[in-house]
């Protein structure tokens, strides 16, 4: 990926996952490549000419060995998989968070 265009982002989670992508999902296939003629792709200006430290995001796992149009499908597959489960998973989140604060709720209560 062209990690100086203004659309690029990066996240690091705890577990040391890095998350490299285009805001604008114009990278089929991110986190390797952008599209070589992206339409879209605009020089960041807040990082020109600046020295990046050791808190640099990690290296980009080397591509896997799989023929492009394959990885085109595999990651196709993967985005309709996460979106299928996406509202089930967000509807469970909102449950545990609604649990959470009737608990909380319920304590404060007790303790006057």
């Amino acid at each position: 990926m062209r990690e100086e265009c203004k659309h690029f982002q990066s996240r690091t989670y705890a577990s040391g996952e890095v998350a490299r992508f285009c805001i604008l999902d114009l990278a089929p296939e991110a986190p390797w490549r952008c599209p070589a003629d992206c339409a879209s792709y605009e020089r960041r200006l807040a990082d020109a000419g600046w020295v990046h430290g050791s808190l640099v995001e990690p290296a980009i796992e080397d591509e896997p060995d799989v023929p492009t149009g394959d990885m085109t499908s595999v990651l196709n597959s993967a985005e309709t998989i996460v979106s299928a489960i996406a509202p089930e998973a967000l509807q469970e989140a909102r449950a545990a968070d609604a649990r959470r604060a009737a608990r909380s709720e319920r304590r404060w209560w007790r303790r006057r």
